[in-house]
């Protein structure tokens, strides 16, 4: 029996329910539906006096965060949380996705071709996602992707494979919008990963529910020489709690986000806290960068910052961080290859369209060999990310795979950004084409540390 054949109405965020659960099967789903509505055709360029944006090149904006809710303590305390299986083996070195998978790729890419890529130009300039493709990356199930089914989401095994094909899928739609609508489910799936039962039984209902809130993951600061590991920011016992001190820099749509996942030196160990918008002495500002604008980037400012004991995510011997980074690495990593394949997809058919001197440019040897390169480059990237990710899903050790494909990555990835400009000369450093988004976007892989996980 096909997989669409299983489907049945009823489930969550208009995704129709199975007998069996598949995973796939809700994203499929989920997308098969918003493809037949006319929510794509509503979603266009909206005008900057119709969105909630700031205007990062001249004043920016800070305020105190607010909550937006509150987010009822619940489930057993001290009690572990509800953990998603390690993926089955496959034996042999094979990385081609499964049926499954390949399904959710397909429809991931066009949802970015349709509905990512028409708004990333005005997304870019705004420095923040529309509403509405925030909106519909909701209702196919983006934030429950990493959510284990027990706890309302849809992953029977660690997702790791699935979201590091998500998030290459995205990137070609638009890196910016990618790491928008991927935020939220990077806390999701954290707290799938390495929260208590009452962490999830408290905070995972309102990623699974109707109103998704806005959350992020602070990993970054901004300081010279900043070494992910060993973070500046520290948190000091204090009373029944914990005091959080100090700066965290691009993070994803902290103007919005009602839950924080901030990394902390506690103890000389790299610690992950939950901090609710509405601690007082949090406060967030805009945050522009070169790239990735469209993902509204701000700085976290932390003062004295009161947590509870249990606000303390995973592990405090500096493992759960550690496995954290990886991830986020990983998934960094993916969003690389989908905006270096954007930039081969686009350069390709240029430099056979565009003549110099009586022919195309791309019968000279420089330019064929460049392109040919950005290929053979691309490759590489996506074998070493989607071994790093196979590993990561089946439970097994994965930190040389993944600092491989993150050396590769940041180094390559670069390269065919300004391969890309390059190829299209003049035509590359104009926001006419959109080559020159993308540079500035390759440009932060090796920059960029947590915001989003797989």
């Amino acid at each position: 029996m096909s997989l669409i054949s299983n489907l049945k109405p009823g489930g969550k965020h208009g995704v129709p329910s199975t007998e069996n659960r598949d995973p796939i099967g809700f994203l499929v789903a989920g997308l098969n539906k918003l493809a037949q509505s006319d929510l794509i055709d509503k979603i266009g360029l909206r005008k900057q006096s119709e969105q909630v944006v700031f205007n990062v090149t001249r004043t920016g904006f800070k305020t105190m965060t607010t909550a937006s809710r509150t987010f009822a303590k619940s489930g057993k305390k001290g009690q572990p949380g509800t953990r998603p299986a390690a993926t089955a083996g496959t034996g042999p070195f094979d990385l081609t996705p499964t049926e499954d998978e390949q399904m959710l790729v397909d429809v991931v890419s066009e949802y970015a071709e349709e509905v990512v890529r028409p708004a990333a130009f005005e997304a870019d300039k705004a420095c923040a996602a529309p509403d509405e493709l925030l909106k519909s990356s909701l209702e196919i199930g983006l934030p429950i992707l990493g959510v284990p089914e027990a706890l309302g989401g849809i992953s029977e095994e660690r997702s790791a494979m699935a979201g590091t094909l998500v998030a290459e899928a995205l990137a070609k739609g638009d890196m910016g919008l990618a790491v928008a609508t991927l935020a939220p489910g990077s806390v999701a799936t954290a707290l799938g990963l390495w929260g208590t039962d009452a962490q999830q039984q408290t905070y995972l209902p309102a990623f699974t529910g109707e109103e998704v809130p806005a959350a992020a993951l602070a990993l970054n600061e901004p300081a010279v020489l900043f070494d992910v590991l060993s973070p500046k920011t520290t948190a000091t016992k204090s009373g029944d709690g914990y005091l959080l001190n100090g700066t965290k820099s691009l993070v994803a749509r902290g103007a919005e986000a009602e839950l924080f996942v901030v990394g902390a030196q506690l103890d000389g160990k790299p610690v992950l806290f939950l901090v609710e918008s509405g601690a007082e002495g949090m406060t967030v500002e805009g945050d522009p960068a070169m790239g990735v604008r469209a993902a509204g980037m701000t700085k976290l400012n932390l003062e004295d910052v009161k947590v509870p004991a249990d606000a303390v995510l995973g592990e405090t011997d500096g493992s759960t961080y550690t496995e954290c980074v990886r991830l986020s690495r990983l998934a960094w990593c993916a969003l690389a290859i989908g905006t270096a394949q954007a930039v081969l997809d686009y350069v390709t058919p240029y430099v056979k369209e565009r003549e110099a001197f009586g022919e195309p440019i791309a019968h000279r040897q420089a330019v064929a060999f460049m392109v040919a390169n950005i290929a053979i480059e691309l490759q590489g990237m996506r074998l070493l990310t989607y071994r790093a990710a196979a590993r990561a899903a089946a439970g097994k050790d994965f930190s040389k795979e993944v600092a491989l494909a993150r050396k590769i990555c940041a180094d390559r990835g670069m390269q065919i950004g300004n391969d890309g400009v390059q190829l299209l000369g003049g035509h590359g450093f104009v926001k006419e084409h959109p080559v020159e988004r993308w540079y500035r976007d390759l440009r932060a892989i090796g920059i960029m540390e947590g915001t989003v996980l797989v």
